[in-house]
């Protein structure tokens, strides 16, 4: 919670600073990608539990990350209580059977078709831990009065992005979840109504069985997603 008596800006030096060389830099961002590249959305869950700790430094990696006026506009809520998550998957499956009985388009169910999703969810209850991501709309005062918040969607986007990188490089395995609407889980998590769930990740093992659509491993190649203006070939 902010105090309006932090709101002056104050110059610190540098904190953390790094000094690799060309060549480490080089081969730094080639292990991180090929530690990311072996990332996958994964279904099936072992039932293996995972330590609170491990979980704990996730949501603090998540919560490292830049956000519109350092307002940092989000919550994470961790779920490992067994009757939670059987209630999150009740409601979650209500809304995934709307939405595939007519909810969606037959262009949006066409798209879905290659990753054989339906509105069974069980890897709600199977996996370990929950993390469901809230974005603040707005934040309060120390004082109890409202401040507006910036750039929420990109902010936690950004923090989306940094929790399930730390959740990989734990070793753990995740999937993204977007029931709609998710209005269901202010209540059952007990949120205000100033925050908005942006999506469910189940967090744990994979199972031994587990697959991974064929078409997951499809990625577009470098030359369909990035544009360089002036010498690509520096070294």
């Amino acid at each position: 919670m902010f105090s309006r008596s932090a709101f002056t800006y104050e110059a610190l030096p540098l904190p953390d600073r790094s000094s690799m060389s060309d060549k480490e830099m080089i081969t730094a961002a080639k292990a991180f990608y090929e530690k990311m590249s072996s990332r996958h959305s994964v279904r099936d869950f072992s039932d293996q539990p995972v330590s609170r700790q491990v979980i704990e430094d996730c949501i603090r990696t998540a919560g490292s990350a830049p956000s519109g006026a350092n307002h940092q506009p989000w919550h994470f809520v961790a779920i490992k209580d067994p009757e939670k998550k059987r209630q999150i998957r009740r409601a979650a499956e209500e809304e995934e059977r709307a939405f595939y009985d007519g909810g969606a388009s037959d262009e949006w169910i066409k798209a879905l078709a290659p990753i054989s999703t339906g509105p069974e969810k069980p890897h709600l209850e199977t996996a370990p831990w929950l993390i469901v991501i809230f974005a603040q709309r707005y934040g309060e005062f120390d004082d109890g009065t409202r401040y507006k918040n910036y750039y929420v969607n990109e902010s936690v986007g950004i923090a989306t992005g940094f929790l399930l990188a730390a959740l990989h490089h734990a070793g753990l395995v995740a999937l993204t979840h977007t029931p709609n609407p998710m209005k269901f889980l202010n209540a059952l998590l007990e949120r205000p109504a100033s925050e908005k769930p942006v999506m469910i990740i189940p967090v744990g093992h994979p199972a031994t069985n587990a697959t991974v659509p064929a078409v997951a491993k499809i990625k577009k190649p470098l030359r369909e997603i990035m544009t360089v203006f002036g010498d690509g070939n520096d070294l």
